[in-house]
């Protein structure tokens, strides 16, 4: 098994791992305020985004976060909104089956972006997915990996 593989393999499990059993407005401004703190705790330049359906219902652009990420995050969870998977599994699994996102999604790359940091919101008893979460400002790999870990604490916490 590559590391590649393996790689992929873990964010699907992570996907299966890190569902709500319910989300709504309040549970946004806990999860967005707790990823605000973590990030500043580590002094991490990240912009967080949380959407319910079609609306931004928590945003927040910390030190050192540019205009540049608010945009990478838009595109990260449009990724998120159309194939209903994390931002990083998406990328992964193209890349697992040797292609390229940006050619091979036939989805226009000014709007979509294949790239680690966002996670669906998704309800574990009915398996909707009703929102995204997301970061954006570091490296790909090191925006999924804040995004997971701070995933596990805050539902750990429910």
């Amino acid at each position: 098994m590559t590391d590649d593989r393996t790689y992929h393999e873990q964010i699907q499990a992570d996907e299966q791992d890190l569902q709500f059993s319910t989300f709504d407005r309040e549970d946004a401004w806990r999860l967005g305020t707790a990823l605000r703190q973590a990030a500043l705790e580590q002094r991490l330049p990240l912009v967080i985004g949380i959407t319910l359906g079609a609306q931004r219902v928590f945003h927040t652009a910390l030190p050192g976060a540019t205009p540049d990420n608010d945009a990478w995050l838009e595109r990260k969870a449009a990724v998120v909104t159309h194939f209903e998977r994390s931002s990083m599994g998406v990328g992964e699994q193209f890349r697992a089956l040797g292609r390229n996102f940006e050619e091979d999604s036939r989805l226009p790359a000014h709007r979509y972006a294949a790239n680690g940091g966002v996670f669906p919101i998704r309800l574990l008893e009915s398996g909707l997915v009703v929102g995204t979460v997301g970061v954006s400002g570091l490296p790909q790999r090191d925006d999924h990996a804040f995004l997971v870990q701070q995933l596990r604490t805050f539902l750990s916490g429910r």
